[in-house]
């Protein structure tokens, strides 16, 4: 014991005890869930600006958003879109986790917060260079700064919410969701916080984003047929669909949680972490990356493979990235491979880089709780490299999960996997 603080001899168990979300599907878990389970997509022709310059003129755009219940209308001008995500998915968690509307005194202090963003106030950033060039640096906001920088949505949400613990943002491209989520429960383990907020969120539908990555030949151009555009593990995939949202999870220590009558949903035992240290953008040949994570977060677990039902894939319907994947999959579960139920949220939501892996978190969790696995949808001709694996096609899946891994990776090659399990007391 140290100035209040107790350290665990041993790594403390942590669940799961609320969750929220925003994406292309819904502004809430309820919505977002009822249309991934349903198999409908939500990418649609760009309407936040006029797409008619970039090759790919599609994208998955949160429509209706509303974040007045938190932010007056002073504030909805002067904070970022990707950071009023942050708040909204971040409250949507609390209230679920039964957290009240500000935190106070020791809980307060044993709450922190890990919200991480790939891209961070992209519009704001975009806007205002575009604005400096027009009519030079003296017309800059004051507010450029922080509605633009990627720690401030961990900020605001200390600022509006009230956790004092750990507070920061976790940076890795298209990993960081994952990573927010993994280095939450480890700073819980060890004991430095009781509870953390942990998730990722992203806003960057602009027109610069999309030449960025059309000019990289990420982007798919079935501009034709938007819906069907995001087509993981299928042969036609020619490339992602951005996406726009974000997700929260309350992780809680289990002793914490039971001790103030919260309701685990689920429990975060395995956590991998790992660098493919082999190209800026492709991932490393096999998947090895991936391999090494999810088996870290095996063995933290104590699970053997044969243990996991289910997979949630990253899966981002880019050629070389899906087929990198599928082949880890083979590799970590070897003859199990073809008992694991595998979906791709990406299929309808588009990539939402950042917060991919926080939203693939909230989609794992609820397979869990209600065993229903969510399609992977456009799959009408499977890859070979996916042959005799079960990758949800088109509709639904029935069955029980006991243990499931979701992946997120990110340029640079960083990796992450966490493996969520039913909670059993």
């Amino acid at each position: 014991m140290t100035d209040g603080y107790h350290w665990p001899a041993a790594p403390r168990r942590v669940v799961v005890t609320g969750m929220g979300a925003v994406t292309a599907l819904g502004n809430d878990v309820g919505a977002t869930w009822a249309g991934l389970t349903a198999g409908r997509s939500g990418i649609r022709t760009i309407t936040a600006f006029d797409p008619s310059r970039v090759d790919s003129r599609m994208a998955a755009e949160v429509v209706d958003f509303d974040a007045s219940h938190i932010l007056d209308r002073k504030d909805l001008r002067r904070i970022d879109r990707y950071i009023q995500f942050g708040l909204v998915v971040a409250r949507e968690a609390l209230d679920q986790a039964g957290l009240p509307d500000r935190l106070e005194g020791e809980l307060a202090e044993r709450t922190g917060v890990f919200m991480g963003s790939g891209l961070g106030g992209a519009n704001t950033l975009f806007g205002n260079v575009l604005l400096m060039g027009q009519r030079g640096p003296d017309r800059i906001s004051p507010f450029f700064i922080p509605m633009s920088i990627l720690n401030v949505c961990a900020g605001q949400i200390a600022i509006q919410f009230g956790p004092t613990g750990p507070n920061m943002a976790i940076v890795s491209a298209c990993a960081t969701g994952g990573h927010a989520i993994g280095e939450a429960w480890e700073t819980i383990r060890r004991g430095d916080a009781d509870t953390m907020i942990a998730g990722g969120v992203e806003a960057a539908i602009h027109e610069a984003a999309l030449g960025g990555f059309a000019s990289m030949k990420a982007l798919s151009t079935r501009n034709d047929d938007p819906a069907g555009a995001s087509r993981p593990f299928d042969r036609g995939r020619d490339g992602f669909v951005i996406g726009e949202g974000g997700a929260a999870l309350i992780l809680e220590a289990l002793d914490h949680a039971l001790e103030r009558g919260a309701t685990p949903l689920a429990e975060l035992v395995g956590y991998g972490a790992t660098a493919d240290a082999s190209h800026i953008t492709l991932p490393a040949p096999g998947g090895i990356g991936a391999v090494r994570a999810a088996r870290l977060a095996l063995a933290k677990a104590g699970l053997a493979p044969e243990a996991v039902d289910h997979v949630n894939a990253h899966a981002t319907s880019t050629p070389e990235g899906d087929k990198a994947e599928l082949a880890a999959v083979r590799t970590i579960f070897g003859d199990h491979a073809e008992r694991v139920t595998i979906s791709a949220n990406k299929s309808m939501i588009g990539h939402t880089l950042g917060a991919a892996g926080a939203i693939a978190a909230v989609s794992t969790i609820q397979a869990i709780r209600t065993g229903l696995i969510p399609p992977t949808i456009n799959l009408e001709d499977l890859d070979e490299a996916a042959a005799g694996l079960d990758l949800s096609p088109g509709r639904a899946t029935r069955r029980e999960v006991r243990a499931a891994i979701t992946n997120a990776f990110g340029f640079g090659g960083q990796n992450a996997a966490l493996l969520f399990s039913r909670y059993e007391r």
